[in-house]
């Protein structure tokens, strides 16, 4: 008769069940029977689902490579857009400026534009409008590395003015007030050289003598764009749980203000460009395909607070689904969850406020459930309960807290320790199957807390109330992560003894395995594929383990901030140091480390020697090595001076080296026996400050630098290392390279108000076509060249989230490269020209209540409609308009501000689409930086050391 039954499941509920099973009728073994039945079942259930969130992933990701490639075919056969589209294009951006500025703008492309076309909003470009005899006193900026906090201050007044000097007056030292003539006036007279001032001082330009006309100049956008194509290096210094593989294949991690999605199968990476600083951590929904992301506060280029808020998107799309917290979250997104129990309905967060708050989310609606003060302890963890969605759990330095949430309400129970000691960190939580909790420490213990289900006994606490159940000593030093795995079965990964552990069922350890000194400690644990899982260390690797194989490298960047770039002169290699003394040589093509050394200085620049065969390293301590570039082996050392060296440079022949110091002094050297001998030929001493560029002279005969104080000095070297006085006679002097970023050929890369270190690095492109510009506001500019007109048009692009340090183009031109400083992110863009983009990336901006698409960015909306902009949001709408510039929910662009001269829309980085607006991101003032990064860790896990 049984045999004939339906499944217990189909037949009654669990509680019916239970019932059935306890009946006095049925025998033990009938019972045992169900249970078994019922278990097999369940378990069947979960592998259903677990199959049905793959499939659906990988359905996801097929269309999204289906329309990749219609995408293709669409731009191959249609790669001109209509005669219509640039007009609509130009209205668009009118618009967009009208509604960020307030002011009218009115397109043309000559030096005499009204001056009340959209400016930048400093105040040194609202005084153009006021009176002539408007006086202002200059702003100092103070000359640090934390570059970031000059963008809290009110833009310097010390405009940046062009002038040309009438031929009768070439000889005058002629100084004009700025309050008392525009720069469009000064372009007008005609001359033979030209005057910009840098925080008052005057520099001076001699216009070369193949330019019959300055006013004729017309500087344009250049035709050449950028496209985001790889991002290296991970940040796991001072982050945790970052790591993860989505069903898609794909490593999901994050540095800078990208979030990284890395199928290290294909060796392809996608990338996420919402976010408008650094990001600091990460969340996956239950589907697996949504994720968010949480970033930290940051400033515009104009002083404005960039508010810390969430982004839930897509991971399929790119598209942005939800921005969560704008004008709730203080300094930062320090840890997020979504809900399991109600299918990631809810995202908790928690900030980086001094009381930490903890909120919950209906994300979809926006709606904030509930908020409330967690401890003035740092949190380093929040989760929602897998099965029990009413309960939350936070933990952090010396508490776990259980929190139970009804609507718009949280109580808080505190974890009692009892009779077990009491950890000075609670670092990491999973989850039984049973639902009871797990714990890692700082003392390396592993706590089961189980919830009471049974009338209290005296000592034993409430009824509901978790207790520690079980105590094992897992690690030597904490317990850094936690990872369920879909079997049951746990990953533990520790700090001090770097072992990763894996426990079974009843959390015996059945394997372990040590991850290498050179990796660092562990961040991140996540489950792989098949056997293997993935680590993200203290020293920015990522790892692809195995137990019986043992660790595969997936990523690797810097530790420290990364200034020094080179690229090879017929290779597609670059090179990199940084202040973590590692020198890195990469593969651009094939996006891999080639090979990196240990010296003894921490690097600040680099050069190769036109051979390829040797590369010139300069240190923070005067001293410079030369490096065998396939061998890594040390060549020669060399010491000039005892400060820090700014920049190398190989003359064109390779036969002279040029060293600036921060000494003031350009050390010249004779070259040999191709680039392995050194001997000292002379020291070029003229400069009142520090050198920061310099530039050979085709025949070796001259050398163009600049210095701290926005010097334009000239060298005749032949005739000793002399500083030439009559500048004019260099004007027609045709440089091998351009990286000096004081010259006639490049000053109008400089915006209005620049105190003179808001550029870091230029370079020209070797055809001659483009400049590359490294700012101090995040961003990389793509000028026309030559760029002799004051305020000139760029293409503007958003990824790094510190100071751009340097910039450098490929042998061929066809990448450039960007490094970034204290996000020691290097990254890899693509040049593009125009016309050749996907056409759905040039009509992308035809309509402004439409996101933008590109071939790696569709359109999904979310389920909650967005109300319209008149209606009034949960958050600060003054905020969300500039973050959000989109009326619709599915943005993945940035506000952008227009340069003051410009025509056109600024560009988003990603798929080199062009998008409606695009924010400036900023760095923290160091103060907060360094209260976020020292607090998010134990004492003993903030200071890895370096690669050995």
């Amino acid at each position: 008769m049984e045999g004939s039954l339906p499944g217990p499941a189909s037949v009654c509920g669990s509680s019916t069940l239970r019932s059935f099973c306890t009946d006095d009728s049925i025998s033990a073994a009938s019972t045992s029977d169900v249970q078994d039945r019922l278990s097999a079942l369940e378990l069947r259930v979960q592998q259903q689902e677990d199959e049905i969130t793959v499939l659906k992933a990988a359905l996801a990701d097929v269309l999204r490579r289906l329309a990749i490639s219609e995408d293709h075919v669409a731009s191959v056969k249609k790669s001109v857009p209509s005669k219509g589209q640039p007009g609509i294009r130009e209205a668009i951006s009118m618009s967009c400026i009208t509604n960020g500025s307030g002011a009218n703008r009115k397109p043309s492309h000559t030096s005499s534009v009204s001056v009340a076309r959209k400016e930048t909003l400093s105040s040194a470009a609202k005084s153009m409008k006021r009176p002539p005899t408007t006086e202002k006193s200059h702003n100092s900026w103070e000359n640090s590395d934390d570059s970031r906090n000059k963008l809290l201050k009110v833009v310097s007044t010390s405009k940046l003015i062009s002038k040309v000097i009438k031929n009768t007056d070439k000889h005058k030292d002629v100084i004009i007030n700025q309050a008392k003539m525009s720069t469009r006036e000064k372009n007008s007279q005609e001359g033979e050289y030209i005057k910009m001032f840098m925080r008052g001082r005057p520099i001076t330009m001699f216009i070369p003598s193949d330019v019959d006309n300055y006013d004729d100049i017309r500087t344009e956008l250049p035709p050449e764009k950028l496209k985001l194509e790889w991002v290296y290096g991970y940040r796991g210094k001072d982050c945790r749980a970052n790591v993860y593989l989505l069903p898609t294949g794909e490593i999901v991690y994050f540095i800078a203000s990208v979030v990284v999605l890395f199928n290290y199968e294909e060796r392809t990476q996608r990338h996420y460009l919402g976010h408008t600083d650094c990001v600091k951590c990460l969340a996956i929904h239950p589907d697996k395909i949504r994720i968010a992301t949480g970033q930290i506060a940051g400033v515009d280029k104009d002083g404005r607070p960039l508010q810390p808020h969430v982004r839930v998107w897509d991971s399929v799309s790119l598209s942005t689904l939800q921005i969560i917290g704008l004008g709730t979250f203080e300094r930062g997104v320090g840890c997020l969850d979504f809900s399991k129990a109600d299918s990631g309905v809810h995202l908790c967060v928690i900030d980086d406020s001094n009381e930490h708050m903890l909120t919950v989310w209906d994300w979809q609606k926006k709606l904030k459930g509930a908020e409330i003060k967690t401890t003035n302890e740092v949190v380093l963890a929040v989760e929602f309960h897998p099965t029990d969605a009413n309960t939350i759990i936070t933990c952090g330095k010396s508490h776990i807290f259980f929190w139970t949430w009804n609507g718009n309400s949280l109580t808080r129970k505190q974890g009692i320790f009892g009779k077990y000691e009491k950890p000075k960190f609670v670092q990491c939580l999973a989850f039984l199957g049973n639902g009871d909790v797990l714990t890692g420490d700082s003392g390396g213990v592993i706590l089961t807390w189980s919830k009471t289900t049974v009338e209290p006994t005296p000592g034993k606490g409430p009824k509901g109330v978790y207790q520690i159940s079980k105590q094992i000593k897992a690690h030597d030093g904490s317990v850094f992560t936690l990872c369920q795995m879909r079997n049951g079965m746990l990953l533990t990964g520790g700090g001090k003894d770097r072992k990763i552990i894996l426990w079974d069922h009843d959390l015996n350890p059945e394997r372990e395995i040590e991850v290498p000194d050179q990796y660092g400690t562990i961040r991140a644990v996540a489950e792989g594929k098949a056997d293997q899982f993935l680590v993200g260390t203290s020293r920015n690797f990522i790892l692809r383990g195995a137990f019986n194989d043992g660790f595969q490298i997936e990523v690797q960047g810097h530790t420290d901030e990364l200034w020094g770039l080179a690229t090879h002169p017929f290779k597609d290699l670059l090179l990199t140091c940084a202040q973590d003394r590692q020198v890195c040589m990469w593969n651009s093509v094939e996006h891999r480390l080639e090979w990196t050394r240990l010296v003894d200085e921490p690097g600040h620049c680099a050069d190769f020697h036109p051979s390829g065969t040797v590369v010139a390293i300069g240190t923070h301590s005067g001293r410079w090595f030369v490096l065998d570039a396939e061998t890594r082996d040390l060549v020669s050392i060399h010491t000039d001076g005892n400060e820090q060296l700014s920049v190398m440079r190989y003359s064109v022949d390779g036969t002279f080296l040029a060293v600036g110091s921060h000494d003031n002094f350009i050390y010249l050297y004779v070259v040999s026996e191709n680039g392995r001998k050194y001997s000292r030929y002379g020291k070029c001493n003229g400069h009142s400050s520090y050198i920061t560029h310099l530039d050979w002279s085709p025949d070796n005969k001259y050398i163009m630098s600049n210095s701290g104080d926005y010097e334009i000095l000239y060298w005749d070297i032949p005739s000793g290392c002399k500083l030439i006085r009559n500048r004019s006679e260099c004007k027609d002097i045709d440089w091998t390279t351009y990286t000096c970023v004081l010259g006639f050929q490049v000053f109008g890369v400089w915006p209005e108000g620049s105190d003179g270190t808001d550029i870091n690095a230029l370079v020209r492109s070797h055809s001659r076509k483009v400049i590359a510009v490294a700012d101090d506001f995040c961003k990389v500019h793509l000028f026309q060249y030559p760029c002799s007109k004051a305020k000139a048009p760029s293409h503007k692009y958003s990824a790094h989230s510190s100071h751009v340090t340097n910039v450098s183009f490929t042998h061929s031109d066809s990448h450039l490269i960007s490094t970034g400083g204290k996000d020691m992110s290097i990254i890899q863009w693509k040049l593009v020209e125009k016309l050749s983009l996907p056409q759905n990336e040039i009509v992308a901006d035809t309509t402004l209540t439409k996101a933008p698409i590109s071939s790696t960015e569709n359109t999904m909306r979310s389920d909650t409609p967005t109300p319209p902009p008149s209606q009034p949001l949960n958050e600060t709408a003054e905020e969300e308009s500039r973050i959000s510039n989109s009326p619709t929910l599915l943005e993945n662009s940035l506000e952008h501000t227009v340069e003051p001269s410009e025509d056109h829309s600024e560009e988003q980085s990603e798929g080199g689409s062009e998008v409606l607006g695009e924010a400036a991101c900023g760095e923290q003032p160091s103060e907060l930086r360094e209260q976020q990064a020292g607090c998010a860790l134990p004492e003993d896990q903030q200071a890895p050391a370096p690669l050995p």
